[in-house]
């Protein structure tokens, strides 16, 4: 059973940077593709960004474009999240997903992900 674990979140001014993990059970060279999604208090859950198998292809959201930057690393088995210029409104909680399914493209939609972390919190003061 595959099992993915966030780590990384906190509580940071604006301006600052956070680094999130999500650490997998098994190899994650198997999953096509994996992305980072955020949900905050009584808001739907967003995709912030994805990456495919090899780590060449990625998409962000616009609300984040030039200021997060998501990463694999198959041998170690994890993702990460590189979070920079974080602003109040990046305050959520943030959640890892992953799936193995050839789809088509790479898309910031739920449903194309199977396997999901229980999530971390960020917190971003003004």
């Amino acid at each position: 059973q595959v099992q993915l674990v966030e780590s990384g979140g906190g509580s940071v001014q604006a301006g600052g940077s956070l680094r999130l993990s999500c650490a997998a059970s098994g190899y994650i060279g198997n999953f096509y593709r994996m992305a980072w999604f955020r949900q905050a208090p009584g808001k739907e859950r967003e995709g912030v960004a994805v990456i495919n198998i090899g780590g060449g292809s990625t998409f962000y959201a616009d609300s984040v474009k030039g200021r997060f930057t998501i990463s694999r690393d198959n041998a170690k088995n994890t993702l990460y999240l590189q979070m920079n210029s974080l602003k109040p409104e990046d305050t959520a909680m943030y959640y890892c997903a992953a799936d193995s399914r050839i789809l088509y493209g790479l898309r910031l939609l739920p449903p194309d992900f199977v396997y999901w972390g229980q999530g971390t919190q960020v917190t971003v003061s003004s």
